[in-house]
């Protein structure tokens, strides 16, 4: 086309959307708009002018439609060459806006599909529907439940888009997650910055096609529950499939005493504490802030996996090992083995730390065995045998216990609590080292990852009456994990940069061509 027609073409490739635009201002201007409030001009505005928008983006294409050139040579990624080419090839493209059609050539060539380069300068999605849809998707799916999502994007679109369609979109948006955070440069830190990694599990009601293998058999085994209007003891809506989560932070080290966590319930007269004197009164010291968070989930993937992936993210950030790594679990034997086990296989030094709330809930188990429901002095309990834990003295206060149930004689079905107690304490001493992670400013809590189970799982994935199927809960799981890393529209860019490469780029020989 020459520049004179196609100047021609631009001239008249916007009349119907101006002409839409004209009837909209004529319409503002007329005396029955004049009588509406405020609300209602933004009602009539919002209809009205999403047409015009749509009208002026199906003008825009059709420019490129009329303007478009044959291209001297098209080349397969095979090397097959098209040497034919149809004009007025049509497709349909679902849009923020509304649906438009795209014509542009087609390169054809004998017993081998058609190549369109136009689609690669659009770079229009696989599907129907837009990158700008699927983003919406992706955004929606990920806050709540896909019939909200859905009515969330007609209501801003009027895309007329059903929830099945939103649950497709937000799978094929989660795709290219893992790939992206392997690509990410991580903050420069120095080699006194701790780097903390975390691992917790949440279980997800599953469809039963999607269960484990083991859940699976076991509920067959079971079989169906007795009742059809209510629930027998023991039985089940639906069964559970667990989803690993873990996080993945930087923090700078903050020395702490034991009077920084827990009070004294018995002040010396004199004022002294046992951290160092400086007395009951004193502002306690703040624990270690996160920053740089990264968290990631999965529940299609075993925990081994995720455990692998936070290590690969730890690793990525410190290579060579050289800062302190700690590990900060709740003490679940097969999340400690799976973490000793992946840090042995990489020769990394880690120190594992169990989150002190667990432990506390232990000593409270422990102390309603001694004391009466709502006693106080059951607090004053808990309280001294924490600060001894938080001393380093984990057996002292195993065996502490001991003693106290001895001496208040305690028959078996009374001691429990105790005996749970005691038990933990020793079988996992060597992960109570709180005097050394307090003086190293370590962090003791699982606050991150505990916050990261009820905001990735519970908030979303466990509202009421959903059933799972594997790939929306696992899309839905990476997008909010995306989303609270605050990575989002970076990765939206980055995310269509590949869709370009899978969609167009990997079709063609000659990528530079096509890329500009």
């Amino acid at each position: 086309m020459s520049d004179q027609a196609a100047l021609a073409a631009a001239e008249t490739a916007f009349t119907a959307s101006r002409h839409l635009f004209d009837q909209v201002t004529d319409e503002l201007g007329s005396a029955e708009t004049a009588a509406l409030t405020h609300s209602q001009l933004e009602d009539l505005l919002s209809s009205r002018m999403r047409e015009v928008t749509r009208q002026l983006f199906q003008d825009h294409v059709r420019l490129r439609e009329l303007t478009e050139q044959r291209l001297p040579e098209v080349v397969d990624a095979s090397g097959v060459e098209r040497t034919r080419i149809e004009r007025g090839r049509s497709r349909i493209l679902a849009t923020v806006f509304g649906k438009v059609t795209v014509t542009r050539i087609a390169y054809r060539g004998s017993g081998v599909a058609d190549l369109h380069p136009a689609d690669a300068v659009l770079n229009l999605p696989a599907g129907m529907h837009s990158h700008g849809l699927a983003k919406l998707a992706a955004i929606e799916a990920s806050r709540g439940s896909f019939a909200e999502a859905t009515e969330r994007i007609n209501a801003v679109t009027g895309a007329g888009i059903g929830p099945r369609q939103v649950q497709e979109l937000a799978v094929g948006a989660a795709c290219d997650i893992d790939d992206f955070y392997d690509a990410l440069v991580p903050t420069p830190c120095t080699d006194t910055t701790t780097l903390v990694v975390s691992v917790d599990g949440k279980g997800v009601v599953i469809r039963p096609e999607a269960l484990r293998e083991a859940t699976a058999k076991a509920a067959q085994v079971k079989g169906g529950n007795k009742m059809k209007s209510r629930l027998a003891a023991g039985e089940k809506h639906g069964r559970k499939r667990m989803a690993t989560l873990a996080a993945v932070y930087d923090a700078e080290p903050t020395k702490r005493g034991v009077d920084d966590i827990i009070t004294d319930p018995d002040p010396r007269e004199d004022g002294d504490s046992d951290d160092g004197g400086q007395g009951e009164g004193r502002e306690r010291r703040p624990g270690p802030k996160a920053r740089s968070k990264w968290l990631t989930g999965s529940v299609d993937d075993p925990a081994a996996q995720v455990v692998a992936a936070a290590f690969d993210q730890a690793e990525h950030r410190d290579p060579t090992n050289r800062r302190p790594w700690v590990v900060l679990v709740d003490g679940a034997r097969h999340q400690l083995d799976l973490i000793t086990a992946e840090a042995e296989r990489r020769g990394a030094r880690v120190h594992i730390v169990i989150d002190l709330i667990h432990v506390l809930e232990y000593l409270w188990d422990a102390a309603w065995c001694l004391h009466q429901a709502g006693d106080q002095a059951a607090e004053a309990f808990v309280a001294r045998h924490a600060r001894t834990i938080l001393g380093g003295g984990a057996e002292q206060v195993a065996t502490s216990l001991e003693k106290a149930a001895r001496a208040a004689r305690l028959k078996k079905n009374r001691r429990k609590g105790i005996d749970d107690a005691i038990g933990y304490l020793r079988n996992k001493a060597q992960y109570l080292r709180y005097d050394t992670a307090l003086e190293h400013g370590w962090p003791i809590a699982t606050g991150i990852i505990e916050g990261a189970c009820r905001h990735l799982v519970k908030d979303r994935l466990d509202i009421t009456g959903a059933r799972w199927g594997l790939a929306g809960a696992e899309a839905v799981l990476k997008l909010r994990a995306l989303r609270a890393n605050g990575d989002f529209d970076t990765y939206w860019t980055w995310h269509e940069k590949q869709e370009f490469a899978r969609n167009h780029q990997a079709r063609y020989r000659d990528h530079l061509t096509l890329a500009a």
